[in-house]
């Protein structure tokens, strides 16, 4: 058996196991009150927050591609055109199985504006790098019963990550033995010195989006839990939903592991297993609506692809 048939397996097993879970005794019925505790002012506000995250990752998209989108991806006509993309490949990461919308992001680059698909790859993961460091880093400042050693520890890790990864890329982009030799070595050097040559800008957009889009979880949680007045465990429900999204083994759709990630980690302070998954289930079903919303309203009314010769 090969290993993607493995890990799809996995994923089909996890989200059966988190349905399993809510049919034994009627734990689905504990969904509903949660999910209707959710006020339209509430719903209204999550819903701007979420919109600043899609045009802050819009952003994003923009700026790393800016030199090479050409007249088509400029001014203000051009960043709508980079946000439709980047809400139409958010909404199929999120409802497609296996995190396989991700092959959208190379593709549409390349039909689009005529990205190489090896330079939208590379910039691709590490776009998602900057994402897990940052949600990484959110942890270690964030995770209950860790000394402050560990927390250090852990935050000098991340930052090494952040800075390794452009340094080592300008250092072996600027080898004279790598470009002489080239290589599929030399290319993916030089592919994410591209990428990571904006790191700062890049780094800003990424910042801003993660602190915008926990804000809405974490609103969102506490309303779940009943807890608006102490928003402390939803803070970490949101930072376990986003880290269970880090595996490389998700459920279908994300079903199942974004629940157990957000329960798991509500649960070192004290919330019961149960409350942690229904409020978990509410939290990723909004998420999914938004996301699928936001695409379909970035299909139809956003500019699309520009004209190529």
């Amino acid at each position: 058996m090969s290993r993607t048939l493995i890990v799809r397996a996995l994923a089909v097993v996890i989200t059966i196991a988190l349905v399993a879970w809510f049919a034994a005794d009627a734990r689905w019925q504990g969904v509903g009150p949660r999910l209707a505790r959710l006020d339209l002012v509430s719903l209204v506000g999550v819903a701007l927050l979420f919109a600043t995250s899609y045009a802050m990752r819009g952003a994003r998209i923009h700026g790393e591609f800016a030199e090479e989108f050409g007249a088509t991806g400029r001014g203000v006509v051009g960043y709508f055109r980079v946000l439709r993309l980047t809400l139409v490949h958010n909404a199929l990461v999120n409802v497609l199985p296996f995190r396989s919308g991700e092959a959208a992001f190379p593709l549409l680059l390349s039909r689009w504006f005529g990205i190489a698909t090896g330079r939208a790859i590379v910039s691709l993961l590490w776009l998602r790098a900057q994402d897990a460091c940052v949600v990484l880093a959110l942890a270690a400042l964030a995770w209950p019963h860790v000394a402050i050693g560990w927390r250090v520890l852990a935050l000098a890790a991340i930052v090494g990550l952040a800075l390794g990864a452009p340094w080592w890329a300008r250092r072996h982009d600027a080898s004279s033995t790598l470009r002489a030799t080239g290589g599929r070595f030399a290319q993916v050097g030089a592919l994410l010195e591209r990428a990571t040559r904006k790191s700062a800008a890049g780094w800003s957009w990424t910042v801003g989006n993660w602190i915008v889009k926990l804000a809405a979880e974490t609103w969102l949680l506490a309303l779940a839990l009943d807890q608006a007045s102490d928003s402390g465990a939803a803070v970490l429900g949101a930072i376990g939903a986003e880290l269970a999204s880090i595996l490389p083994v998700q459920g279908v759709a994300g079903f199942g592991t974004f629940e157990a990630g957000s329960a798991a980690l509500m649960r070192t302070v004290d919330v019961p297993m149960t409350a942690g998954l229904e409020a978990a289930l509410v939290l990723h079903a909004v998420v999914l609506a938004l996301s699928l919303l936001a695409g379909g309203l970035a299909a139809v009314l956003l500019p699309g692809p520009p004209t190529r010769p």
